[in-house]
């Protein structure tokens, strides 16, 4: 508790009132996914089990009839959903295999991936975010199979997210894996914690972008990947 304290002071954040502020201005506080060194001591199996303990009594506090035939199977429902489905992407071993692929044919264009669906959820109040993602690079003499391009960016989307570091991580993942500083990533995603509760804004969509290599440096390859996915 202590370090994240210093950590909100140096970001100029008040930590008296920063946990509501955090959710509510829907600000991150690291690049990447905060998680415990320990993480993934704790096999798949156990997880649900507590997970669906818990979970039970959630219900059980919000004065839910648990022998109720629609909802005695609730917690172990999203205990399994939790782990196996909706966070999945939160444990390494689930990274796609992204196996690449001689540029044989020389394509030396870009190549856009555009209008992936995705779906995540906001770490701040453990509610949906879904929208679309749109992945564009230039190959440095190798390819990627178009599937693993959407399986990527759904393995960093099953997490707890901020839509920012959702764009980054999708983002420097292509860079690493293609070997190539040419990515471009955008996001244009509807946040459930902004249409279902707070402000109860049902219209508007935040969009978020990633720009490495020819997309940062060079405006008219930007401009072209632009036009390409219609913004």
């Amino acid at each position: 508790m202590k370090q994240k304290e210093t950590l909100l002071n140096t970001m100029g954040i008040d930590f008296s009132n920063s946990i509501d502020e955090i959710g509510d201005e829907h600000l991150g506080t690291s690049a990447e996914t905060p998680l415990r060194e320990d993480a993934f001591e704790m096999d798949d199996e156990l997880k649900m089990e507590l997970i669906e303990k818990h979970f039970r009594e959630i219900m059980h506090i919000l004065g839910l009839d648990l022998t109720d035939d629609s909802l005695k199977g609730t917690p172990r429902r999203v205990a399994k959903m939790y782990v196996k489905e909706i966070f999945s992407g939160l444990n390494p071993k689930n990274m796609p295999d992204a196996k690449l692929f001689e540029n044989k044919y020389k394509y030396n264009e870009m190549l856009v991936e555009k209008d992936i669906t995705f779906y995540s959820n906001c770490e701040h109040h453990f509610v949906p975010i879904h929208g679309k993602a749109h992945v564009a690079y230039i190959s440095n003499g190798h390819v990627i199979g178009l599937s693993k391009i959407n399986r990527i960016v759904q393995y960093f989307a099953k997490r707890p997210q901020v839509q920012e570091r959702l764009t980054m991580q999708i983002g420097n993942a292509f860079k690493e894996i293609l070997g190539t500083e040419d990515v471009a990533v955008i996001l244009d995603a509807h946040h459930m914690c902004v249409s279902s509760r707070g402000i109860q804004d049902v219209n508007s969509s935040t969009v978020t972008s990633f720009y490495s290599g020819k997309f940062e440096k060079d405006e008219n390859t930007r401009k072209e990947f632009m036009s390409y996915i219609n913004l």
